[in-house]
Formats: structure tokens, sequence, C-alpha cells
């Protein structure tokens, strides 16, 4: 690490006090922490620690998250990375999440959601029910975020790309939890980027804060009565963490802050967490606000989108073709030369905020027909598919089909194949006469 600036050690001399400030500096020159959390939407973490023999430490931030080993370099082309089995995530950054502690049916918003760690461990809490709507303002980190819920599997969700104000008055006491991870000074990045201690200074920090406020401001209209609220940043500075809380709990009579009942990290504000180095994280801080009242919604909402279509006949054929049920639902639309199935929950009007996705991308029309798309496959299971190939591990073939090539394949199968590993979905292709044809996109494949 570089000479951290004086004026950032003197905050954390005089927040952590003598003995934890020692203990911070101390952590200052060691390697980053960094981590892998499992998807358990699509790899359960027993599968997941058989075959990915370096996940033997579990993180204390989230029990599918475990530290990565300082000794293994890179793990973009591991099977299971290409199937959407894991997510590369520093340990810390999931402690948010957990906090949140999403449940089954409800629904969730990340209102700052790239590139997408978060938003996809909400989405394995959801396990494919309810709704998450996950944000990103800057349109390129926004189609980050896609591509990543779209390679762990997500079904249920919607990406946007929409100032958080414009976003949150449409969506008036939509949900039931609303995560703000807020755009912040970056403290806790220093060991990973150096190049974050030399845009360090007190003036950016506060002027963080500012915008952090009118971030939070925007969120809690979101919410639901009796909904949750958590606010993250991964930086220590009390300028964007313990002052952002207090001045929103004082302008907000409404919310309360609440435990976090975290297992990990330091106490602030006697119910919020701080996570340092010497706790096992790279650095963040969590803040639980609850609205008062019951959880409620003026707002009625229902799923009115499903149109009728010209080549809505093709698209379900094709469904049919792939899948032994129709296990996303049947609420289509055709949107420009795209056919997307949309959750199958309540679902608020999506013109006019940036609405990237919404659902599951069917497949694309071209001329007189419907092709499907890769994050189709990737969102099924193996008991969904009509056909498929359940291809091993360390594989040749595997190995062939990620590269990109043709693969041969019992002749006995015909048309649409999903491609697995391990029996998770990887992909897919189209079977004739012995040999798969590949269809893994080319941006993605192995070199």
């Amino acid at each position: 690490m570089n000479e951290l600036p004086i004026d950032f050690t003197e905050q954390m001399h005089k927040l952590l006090g003598e003995s934890d400030y020692n203990a911070f500096l101390q952590t200052a020159n060691d390697p980053p922490f960094r981590g892998v959390r499992v998807n358990t939407l699509k790899c359960s973490v027993e599968k997941a620690c058989r075959f990915l023999p370096f996940l033997t430490e579990q993180s204390p931030f989230c029990k599918e998250s475990f530290y990565l080993p300082q000794n293994i370099k890179s793990i973009g082309d591991e099977p299971f990375h290409h199937a959407g089995a894991f997510y590369v995530q520093e340990p810390s950054a999931s402690a948010a999440v957990t906090v949140l502690d999403v449940q089954p049916h409800e629904k969730v918003l990340d209102l700052c959601a790239a590139p997408g760690g978060k938003s996809t461990q909400i989405a394995a809490a959801l396990n494919s029910t309810g709704l998450l709507w996950c944000n990103e303002i800057v349109k390129s980190r926004a189609m980050i975020l896609l591509s990543n819920i779209e390679r762990m599997g997500v079904s249920n969700a919607v990406v946007s790309s929409c100032h958080p104000d414009i976003l949150c008055n449409s969506l008036n006491g939509f949900f039931d939890k609303v995560l703000v991870d807020a755009p912040c000074s970056g403290e806790g990045m220093f060991r990973k980027d150096p190049s974050a201690i030399a845009e360090w200074s007190a003036e950016h920090s506060k002027s963080c804060a500012v915008r952090q406020t009118a971030v939070l401001e925007s969120a809690c209209k979101a919410l639901k009565d009796g909904g949750t609220l958590v606010y993250s940043t991964c930086t220590f500075s009390v300028y964007e963490n313990e002052d952002v809380i207090t001045g929103f709990l004082k302008n907000h009579p409404e919310f309360e802050l609440a435990d976090c009942c975290a297992a990990f990290g330091k106490r602030a504000l006697e119910k919020a967490v701080r996570i340092l180095p010497q706790h096992g994280g790279e650095g963040h801080f969590v803040a639980k606000l609850v609205k008062k009242g019951k959880l409620y919604s003026d707002t009625e909402y229902t799923n009115s989108s499903n149109s009728v279509f010209p080549e809505k006949k093709a698209a379900l054929s094709m469904y049919d073709e792939i899948f032994n049920k129709r296990v996303f639902g049947e609420v289509l639309i055709k949107t420009g030369d795209k056919v997307l199935l949309l959750p199958e929950t309540e679902l608020p009007p999506l013109s006019g905020l940036g609405v990237i996705r919404a659902g599951l991308l069917l497949g694309e029309i071209k001329k007189n027909r419907i092709e499907p798309c890769h994050s189709l496959f990737m969102a099924g299971k193996k008991e969904y598919f009509n056909n498929f190939v359940d291809l091993e591990y360390n594989s040749d073939i595997l190995k062939q089909y990620l590269r990109g090539e043709e693969i041969e394949i019992n002749g006995m199968i015909k048309g649409y194949t999903a491609v697995l590993c391990e029996g998770i979905s990887t992909g897919f292709g189209k079977a004739s006469g012995g040999v798969l044809k590949n269809r893994y996109p080319k941006g993605l494949r192995s070199k």
C-alpha cells in the first residue's frame, strides 16, 4: 500500500481509539481479502465445495461466502464461473444483504446496484419468488449489471438505469425492502486499489456524504410502511456513515435505527456495524432502518402487461419445445425485436423508468422465427429441459463447448439443447445429426 494520507490517519485514530487504530495500521500492507459467494439459485454450497477445492474457509459475513486463497490468481475460466454457480465478491461486501434479511416473495429494490454482487445475492435469497428491481444510474455500468443478472440465472428481476429520484417517486411505497449501497469515497478499497489513496481527500468524503444523503432521501419514498431500508458503504468515514444516518433520522421521524444483529465487525451508533480489515474484510459500514407502521402499501399494482402480438404463438411454441412445462409463467410481452417473460407478481408500469430488461429474455424475432437466448437457458434447471447434455467438470468436451466449438452428442437428440456442467445449466446449442451447433455467446467464450 502507498503511504496513507495524514488527514485520513488522524481521522481513523480519532474514530477507532488507540487499540483498534493500531490493529488497523498493522493490516495496512497486508494483501487484500478476496472472496467467492456461491450462487444457490444454481448450485448448492456442498456441490461448489466439491468441485472448487479452494473453497475451504467460510467468511463470517454470509454463509455462502468463502475466502479465496492468495495463491489462486484467476478463476474466470472455471466452468462453474461460466455456469453462474459463483460470484467473485470481496467477503465483507456480502454483509449488507445479510443484514437486509431478504425473505421469499418479497419485493426488493437495490437502488445502486452495479456491478451486481449484492443484487445477485438478493436474488438467491428470493429463490425465484417475489421481485428484484436493480437500478444503476450509469448506463454502461447497468449493462454490466444486466450481464451478471443473466449469468447468475435470475428470472424475476427488473434492471433499470434511472435517476433515483425519478424511480422512487414513481414506485412510491412499492417495496418491502430497499438496499442503498451508496457511492462513496472508497476507503475500504485502499489495499486493493492504491489509486484510491491518491484520489482521497476529506473534502471528497464530505461531498460524497451530500450525494449519499440525496440518494437516501429518494430511496425512502419507495419503501412501504413497516419496510426495511439498509444503507451501506465501503468506506470508514464518519461523514459518509454516522453523520448521514444521524441526519436522515433527524429529518425522518417515521424511521428508526434497528439493530443489525451482526456477529461480525464493530458496533457503530450502537446498532449499526463497521467492518475493518482486522475483522476479515476490506471494509464496510451497514445500518438498518425500519419505517414505522405495519407493512402496508396504499398503491395496488397488477401484472397487466401480458399482451397479444403476432409472434406470440411462435414464441410459446419455442418455449414448449425447450421446457417440459412453462416454468417461468406465461406473461409475455414484445419490445422491439425481443420477447420477454415477465415475473408473475404485481408489477408497476414500466414506462419512463429507464428499464433495460424486465424478467427473462425468451427470444429474439428474426424474420419468420423466434431464436431463443442464452439467458433463457441460464435460468433453467436440469429437470426443466426437454433436451440436455450433462458434461463432466474437467472434460475435454466441456472445454470445447466453452471455446465455442461444435461438439459431438447423442444422435437421438434434435433441436434446441441445454448444455449442463455437472447438472448446472451453462448454455445451449442446436442438435442435428449427432452434432451440437454451438450457441455460447462469443463474448463469454474461453480462450
